[in-house]
């Protein structure tokens, strides 16, 4: 999980030996299917243990986000910089492919307007906060990765809310002007207040840097208990539905993102990478957007990726890693 935190595998190379931080993030990302399922179970079994929170939801969003500043560094930005048709293709892969398949998705499942509005909302969101990790277990090109990440989570106040009304208008009216804000203040802000802090504080950060994996993945975790808890009525009869969506999207995502890699003729640790970057979303950002703009029923389809694509993003990363050994040009 990137931060769930985001970067603390971003210097490492995939053959190298993890460092204390590394092993954090990885075992992190094991644990977080198992944290968020367990949050969405308690969101879904004691509602009104939950509801009270929902005013708390872009507080909680911001925590996280700034705990991804605390991992960055200006490397991450110079990356682009050294890397430019590679980071160019993979943003526009992200916004382009993961959007798009959000409206056919929604479409083809005939889902009601507050469902499509939020699955192509999580589709137009930026990349997710664990992919950073995953692509390191997949031997992938962390490098690429997270500057990939890093832009098109630096770039979401700009491309996510038109996104979102020229995909979702059609389906529910879409603030685009207010949903600039809020990313701003739930999401670019607290990125910058914690690059900013990284820069004062480095040496006293880097000390500390295994523990915000976990305090991210416990605070996606309670925005999950309060998106759930906000529509656990519709989700007894809609759940499978919306995993079919989500499994989907999530899966084509990954597909076609390591397509783009093979056919930019990036290699294969790019493609590896770039398959997360285009795959795996800011569920917690999504979730946040849906139950501030839409509903708490428009949420579910982000808390129920939340978990989704932590569990898949493993067992791909898993399944790479494994190919990536006998086949390495694979």
């Amino acid at each position: 999980m990137r931060s769930e935190s985001k970067s603390p595998v971003a210097s490492s190379s995939s053959d190298a030996e993890p460092a204390p931080a590394d092993r954090a993030a990885r075992r992190a990302v094991t644990v977080f299917p198992l944290l968020v399922l367990a949050a969405g179970a308690a969101g879904l079994s004691t509602p009104g243990t939950f509801t009270g929170w929902a005013s708390s939801v872009p507080y909680l969003l911001g925590t996280v986000m700034f705990c991804m500043g605390l991992t960055m560094t200006p490397h991450d930005f110079t990356g682009v910089l050294k890397r430019p048709w590679a980071v160019a293709l993979g943003l526009v892969a992200h916004y382009v492919i993961m959007p798009g398949l959000g409206w056919l998705i929604a479409h083809a499942l005939g889902l009601s307007p507050q469902l499509a509005a939020g699955v192509i909302l999580v589709g137009c969101a930026p990349s997710g906060t664990a992919s950073n990790v995953v692509t390191y277990l997949a031997r992938g090109d962390v490098a690429l990765s997270v500057s990939v990440a890093t832009v098109s989570t630096v770039l979401a106040p700009l491309i996510t809310p038109p996104l979102t009304l020229l995909l979702a208008g059609e389906f529910l009216p879409v603030d685009a002007e207010s949903m600039v804000t809020d990313i701003l203040k739930t999401v670019l802000l607290p990125v910058v207040g914690g690059l900013v802090v990284r820069l004062v504080a480095g040496r006293f950060i880097a000390r500390v840097l295994g523990v915000l994996p976990w305090l991210s993945a416990v605070t996606i975790g309670v925005i999950v208990a309060v998106v759930v808890a906000g529509s656990a009525d519709a989700i007894r009869s809609a759940a499978g539905l919306v995993l079919l969506a989500v499994v989907l999207h999530n899966g084509l995502g990954l597909a076609l993102g390591y397509a783009a890699g093979k056919v930019g003729r990036l290699g294969a640790p790019a493609s590896r990478a770039m398959a997360f970057e285009v795959g795996m979303q800011n569920s917690g950002l999504a979730a946040s957007l849906a139950a501030a703009h839409f509903s708490p029923l428009a949420a579910l389809p982000a808390a129920v990726f939340s978990v989704w694509h932590n569990v898949s993003g493993s067992l791909v990363a898993a399944w790479m890693a494994r190919r990536a050994r006998s086949h390495p040009e694979a």
